[in-house]
């Protein structure tokens, strides 16, 4: 297994400037996501590492050899697609045995493995079976066993899971990543699936049109949200937005919106101008003596919970609240949000107005 460095890599197609200057790095054995919508740069970026599309510029180091110029066959890395591509005139067998078979392994050697990678996808009972009679799960169970069977210094998965129906995709998901602590395999898998990349993630690089927005842990990203599409984008509902003119000085912990002084008690660097505030519904309570006011628009139940809906002065807020609290349409109430969990963005830019300084706050407070 491996290290990856990604080092200020860019790709242009023509024109188009499809990656702009990335740099991270994947630590040897970890599970690492490349996270973001549709044309944001995350699956010209995995194609690189891969060795499937070479970089304009910049560096790729795998086990810390510098490969950005060299073809996917001399980077023993395994790559496994959306779609499978598998090879249907053959069995479960030789599709999985086919990479070994190909670098000239002998046959006891080649079936003692391709048993064991069986074994471990539970799929030994199909192993005679031809590809194309199999369900949507066997199939992908095959691909991934046609990538380990080799024991690559890495793995990249481009949305392996995205032709499964949602039931089957939570249950390969919880597979995927039950069979990458076994193996202790460096993994670097695309999705566009924010739940996914959360649940499954020890690292998290978050793209939106070609720009690494933020890199780090997923508690880190979902609580410390360095730009505002990073914290709208993850999160389900993603955080409130309130956007108000005012400033804020550097290091302070309140922040005025219009007439309502709020407590922020995380070490903010300093602003001016058009401002957003941010808080996730989780982190808002209705309590009818709080002075910022809201008039319910809508409630929607999700069983132990329910979300709730709220017009504000400066912007609609989503509330996430027990169930069997009574909310009625059209009353008003008042807004508290956790003082803790607030963000403050440049409406401009989108950067939040943090400095990293007092994160221990949150997490440790």
């Amino acid at each position: 297994m491996a290290q990856i460095r990604i080092e200020n890599v860019r790709k242009d197609f023509g024109a188009f400037n499809a990656v702009k200057s990335s740099t991270f790095t994947i630590e040897d054995g970890e599970f690492f996501m490349l996270l973001g919508p549709s044309g944001c740069g995350k699956t010209t970026t995995l194609r690189m590492m891969a060795g499937l599309d070479l970089p304009t510029s910049g560096e790729i180091y795998i086990d810390g050899e510098e490969v950005g110029q060299k073809p996917a066959s001399q980077r023993d890395i395994a790559f496994v697609f959306q779609m499978f591509a598998l090879y249907p005139h053959m069995n479960v067998a030789k599709n999985i045995s086919y990479p070994l078979r190909s670098q000239g392994m002998p046959r006891a050697q080649v079936r003692k493995k391709v048993a064991e990678i069986a074994e471990i996808l539970g799929i030994t009972d199909i192993l005679n079976r031809p590809v194309g009679g199999l369900s949507g799960g066997d199939r992908q169970r095959v691909a991934l066993g046609r990538a380990i069977v080799r024991d690559p210094k890495a793995f990249f998965m481009d949305e392996p899971l995205g032709a499964l129906d949602a039931e089957f995709r939570e249950h390969m998901s919880h597979e995927l990543r039950a069979l990458h602590d076994r193996m202790g395999a460096t993994t670097v898998y695309v999705t566009h699936d924010q739940l996914e990349a959360m649940q499954m993630g020890d690292k998290i690089v978050v793209m939106n049109h070609g720009v690494v927005e933020q890199f780090g842990v997923p508690q880190d990203i979902y609580d410390w949200p360095a730009t505002k599409f990073v914290a709208q984008f993850i999160g389900s509902p993603s955080m409130n937005f309130l956007d108000f003119n005012g400033s804020v000085e550097q290091g302070a912990q309140t922040v005025d919106l219009g007439d309502v002084r709020m407590a922020v008690p995380r070490q903010l660097d300093g602003g001016s101008g058009a401002l957003t505030l941010g808080v996730r519904p989780e982190h808002v309570h209705l309590n009818d003596a709080a002075p910022y006011r809201g008039e319910v628009v809508a409630t929607e139940y999700l069983g132990t919970t329910q979300i709730v809906t709220l017009k504000t002065r400066y912007g609609q807020v989503q509330a996430r609240i027990p169930s069997n609290v009574a909310v009625r349409e059209g009353a008003r109430t008042g807004l508290e949000f956790d003082a803790r969990t607030l963000t403050l963005f440049n409406a401009n830019t989108g950067a939040a107005l943090r400095s990293d300084a007092n994160r221990k706050v949150l997490h440790h407070g």
